[in-house]
């Protein structure tokens, strides 16, 4: 695996604490400036080791999102929606998801990967839906309704496309042109 970009930033403030985020597609350490260059080096390695480790438990594989999408499918479809396979893509800038309905599969971007994780379960309801009513009618809706929170993921996506400037997910008053569909 490629290496991040790393960001060291010295602090005569700082004392004792290390500490570690990601700023976009960078990690900034943040050190005393007390530390050798030895010891600034070990802390680098720690902190990037931590984050990224951190990173990959909150990233679901595959399957994990198969196992996911049918225990939703139980727990708020009646099981009914039965997907043949779900995967994460890299290619789906303009949507959160996509199904196909005649071969069952379903597809969830890549983005949705550092979002909360009730979030990627709208979708992936969303998607499961889509199984069961390949439209975006009132039928549809009820389906996705289920899901209880629903309404607070319709918003976070909104909120997120809006502030990314993108096209925002379907709603209920304005089903989404085919080739349109964010989710």
């Amino acid at each position: 695996m490629e290496r991040p970009e790393v960001e060291v930033r010295r602090s005569k403030r700082r004392r004792r604490t290390v500490s570690a985020y990601r700023e976009g597609g960078k990690i900034v350490v943040l050190v005393p400036a007390s530390l050798s260059r030895r010891e600034e080096a070990e802390w680098v390695e720690a902190m990037v080791a931590r984050i990224e480790k951190a990173e990959a438990r909150a990233r679901p594989s595959d399957d994990d999102l198969a196992r996911r999408a049918t225990a939703l499918s139980e727990r708020h479809l009646c099981g009914l929606a039965v997907p043949s396979s779900v995967r994460w893509v890299g290619n789906q800038n303009t949507r959160w998801g996509s199904c196909t309905p005649g071969d069952r599969t379903i597809r969830l971007s890549e983005r949705l990967q550092s979002m909360p994780s009730w979030v990627i379960d709208y979708v992936l309801v969303h998607e499961l839906a889509h199984l069961l009513e390949p439209g975006h009618d009132a039928a549809f809706w009820s389906w996705v309704d289920r899901y209880p929170h629903a309404e607070k993921a319709k918003g976070y996506l909104l909120g997120w496309s809006a502030a990314a400037r993108l096209e925002p997910p379907p709603s209920e008053e304005e089903p989404a042109a085919p080739e349109a569909e964010p989710a």
